[in-house]
């Protein structure tokens, strides 16, 4: 007996009831942004695209990891159009800023098999490819049924979906196999897959497209942040609630050490700027807003430096997109949602930019990368507050251990480069109908 049809029919009620107790929480988070609607399966109405190549990105981190493997194929088949998909306002954002004429940048529909099967028709896409791996039971389905390929690239299982993927096992096995391929990033991820009871023909090991995924450096007014020469910048990004407080204490007694030391905090979620500046007056401290100090940087006035009011202790990046060109400035970088359980951020960012990086005990969104980048002391890890504090002042006390540090982190980089080329050759095939 077939339970298929009886398994999807389940799920939509699951789906639909999880729907439901998440819509007071939407609400109160202001989670209905413009976009919402193409969640719903609200599509453009003049949308024709030819069967275009589908490209899903959950968030910024996917959507810039897969930057250049949507340049690829965009030379590999330059007939074709690129749909790019997120869940977020966020990655959609940037997803918008790589779209080029003719592309289309939406949001992923909700996983309910009526809304899905509409948006698949409405794009009809020849191949649809997955960054990392975000399962949608009922879009992986449909695109089967209708016979498109589907692919996932950067796949991973964290070390907390694998308990979770590991209950329902049974019920995921045929979902799971019903992809063309698995592009794994390690090994451990590659043997975690075969262990769900995906196919082993299925599964290839070809690295992080994270490490060939160069950020942008955008230009802007007032870069320098008015700083004197003789100071320095300690740049802490994406920081998480819990974090801020611990840094502020820290950089509070590095001051009476380094009185010429400066503070940026880039909360992961701006909206929080508010809340943090609040914080740091709290204690003492003069914050000032960037988006603030580069506007009035393009209204001729002094941004940094020119009056008392202006000369600030601490920056808060206050907007998108632009953590990577401060990072350009540091002299070291805190890498955040490290030192509370949030599972890390992008080490890779500020390693591109050639700075010593020190991070928290919990990377276990990063894993992998984390492992490398302490194996190869490439990085530092701490575990607590006064290690922060220890380690920080250790390296701006000594330039020529953090110079090291930051060149062996940008040697990892190198090394590891060479994936999106690797699952570029491996989208070829499955386009092209060819067994792995």
């Amino acid at each position: 007996m077939n339970y298929e049809p009886t398994m999807f029919i389940f799920y939509d009620l699951i789906f639909f009831l999880v729907a439901l107790v998440y819509l007071p929480v939407y609400l109160l988070r202001r989670k209905f942004h413009p976009g919402f609607a193409m969640r719903l399966g609200f599509l453009p109405r003049d949308l024709h695209l030819d069967r275009p190549i589908w490209v899903h990105a959950v968030s910024v981190g996917e959507v810039a990891a897969t930057r250049g493997l949507i340049e690829a194929l965009r030379k590999s088949f330059p007939g074709k159009h690129i749909v790019i998909s997120t869940v977020t306002p966020t990655g959609n954002k940037i997803a918008k800023s790589i779209a080029r004429d003719g592309d289309c940048v939406v949001y992923l529909p909700l996983d309910f098999s009526f809304i899905v099967r509409a948006v698949i028709a409405k794009i009809n896409p020849c191949l649809f490819i997955l960054a990392e791996t975000e399962i949608w039971p009922n879009l992986i389905n449909t695109l089967s049924k209708n016979k498109i390929p589907v692919a996932v690239v950067n796949a991973r299982i964290s070390d907390r979906s694998m308990p979770r993927y590991s209950l329902v096992r049974l019920l995921a096995r045929p979902l799971l196999n019903k992809i063309s391929a698995f592009c794994a990033q390690t090994q451990i991820d590659a043997e975690r897959l075969s262990a769900l009871g995906v196919s082993k023909d299925k599964i290839l090991v070809t690295g992080n497209m994270k490490f060939d995924a160069e950020p942008k450096t955008l230009t802007f007014d007032n870069t320098n942040l008015g700083l004197l020469e003789n100071e320095q910048l300690l740049v802490c990004g994406s920081t998480h609630p819990g974090e801020e407080e611990i840094i502020l204490r820290v950089y509070k007694r590095l001051l009476r050490k380094l009185p010429s030391l400066r503070l940026l905090i880039a909360p992961r979620h701006p909206e929080r700027a508010k809340e943090i500046a609040n914080m740091a007056e709290r204690a003492g401290f003069q914050a000032a807003f960037l988006s603030s100090l580069r506007a009035t940087s393009a209204e001729g006035g002094s941004a940094c430096g020119g009056s008392h009011k202006l000369r600030t202790n601490i920056f808060i990046l206050d907007t998108i997109g632009q953590l990577f060109s401060y990072y350009a400035l540091a002299d070291i970088v805190f890498v955040g949602g490290s030192l509370v359980k949030t599972g890390g951020h992008n080490i890779l960012e500020p390693a591109w930019q050639g700075k010593p990086i020190v991070f928290g005990p919990h990377m276990f969104n990063f894993r992998d990368i984390a492992d490398m980048f302490i194996n190869n002391d490439a990085g530092v890890l701490v575990n607590n507050e006064a290690e922060l504090e220890n380690k920080v002042d250790y390296l701006l006390n000594n330039p020529k251990a953090a110079d090291e540090l930051s060149k062996r982190a940008k040697a990892l980089i190198t090394w590891n480069q060479g994936a999106t080329y690797r699952n570029l050759e491996i989208l070829k095939k499955i386009y092209a109908g060819i067994s792995l």
